[in-house]
């Protein structure tokens, strides 16, 4: 059987783009809102404060163990709007198609798409689709944009870090970063290293029902924990200092990246978050955490202080102490 393959003319605005958008796309993300297929989305919300963010996904493999660009694009979007305190309403979603990518495997990457936003518990409800000539791209690109409401009681920012908060790290670092990594180089191993992409608004959500007092929530994507905590040290003018005997890493995650030379704490995570409270409502949320399945290593790794301001220090497991700056250069390109 001959596979379908995408052609410039699903990109012409012609029937074979109107056959795509409405054979597959559609059906795939079907609601009143999308449906309409108007230039854009119309919806009511409450007043209020509302978050809006949007990011572009070109991971290379568009597959990889664990997930996929798919819902990869969605996770993405739903945790940097959760990052502000927000819960995740709606999406669009926006495809760069090369010509020539199988039909087959983007009805599976949009699969993908639909199981992420119906875990997510967030409705895609407008989009575009492009399609460039061969060679023009790589495959395909995924644009995900969200918008998301906050609640009045929530204020959540990098700015906001005081001395005397604690850290939370909620699980293992470096899987996304190195389960790209392995699949792209074709690398095998006794145990299969899983990408983390998950949406974290419901573990967010717990966690502001504990206590309202979080100061910071950041997602350590791309340049990881390490770069993260520079970027929040920096914003709130405070000092960080983290213990590397706290900070979990699977045995496996660890293998590689010390076969390969990497540091984990700069290695791209799509599941897993940082937040910053005061030492008072610390243990509650931390209990809370690690009752879901996405917190269940949820840990303390570290506090801030008013030394060394706009600095990130670990305490090393040999007894000693580092500067953990910012990453330089691309680490591992195509990550996200």
């Amino acid at each position: 059987m001959k596979k379908e393959l995408i052609l410039l003319d699903h990109g012409s605005g012609g029937k074979m783009a109107h056959r795509l958008i409405s054979e597959m796309l559609v059906p795939c993300f079907d609601n009143p809102l999308l449906s309409r297929l108007d230039d854009g989305a119309v919806f009511h919300l409450e007043e209020g404060r509302l978050a809006f963010s949007t990011d572009t996904y070109v991971v290379d493999p568009p597959f990889f163990p664990g997930g996929s660009i798919g819902d990869l694009a969605i996770n993405g979007t739903v945790n940097d709007l959760a990052m502000c305190g927000a819960e995740p309403l709606y999406l669009s979603v926006g495809l760069i198609l090369e010509e020539g990518f199988p039909l087959s495997d983007l009805e599976r990457i949009c699969r993908h798409m639909r199981e992420a936003a119906r875990r997510a518990r967030v409705t895609v409800v407008t989009g575009d689709t492009k399609v460039v000539p061969q060679g023009s791209a790589d495959k395909i690109f995924i644009n995900t944009s969200g918008i998301g409401k906050i609640p009045g009681n929530v204020a959540v920012s990098g700015q906001n870090a005081k001395a005397g908060d604690r850290i939370l790290l909620s699980g293992g670092i470096a899987e996304h970063g190195m389960a790209v990594l392995a699949q792209r180089e074709g690398l095998a191993f006794d145990t299969t290293i899983v990408s983390d992409t998950a949406p974290l608004n419901r573990l967010v959500g717990l966690m502001f029902e504990t206590k309202k007092e979080i100061h910071v929530l950041r997602d350590p994507t791309r340049g990881g924990v390490g770069s993260t905590l520079n970027e929040i040290a920096l914003a709130s003018r405070v000092g960080i200092e983290i213990h590397e005997t706290r900070i979990p890493v699977k045995p496996q995650v660890k293998a590689l990246c010390d076969l390969l030379g990497f540091d984990p704490l700069y290695v791209a995570n799509e599941g897993k978050l940082l937040a910053f409270l005061p030492e008072k409502a610390c243990d509650s949320v931390l209990e809370a955490m690690q009752k879901d399945p996405l917190g269940k290593d949820a840990c303390i790794i570290g506090e801030v202080t008013r030394a060394h301001p706009g600095k990130v220090v670990m305490k090393t497991s040999i007894g000693g102490s580092r500067f953990v700056d910012m990453l330089t250069g691309e680490q591992l390109p195509r990550i996200c």
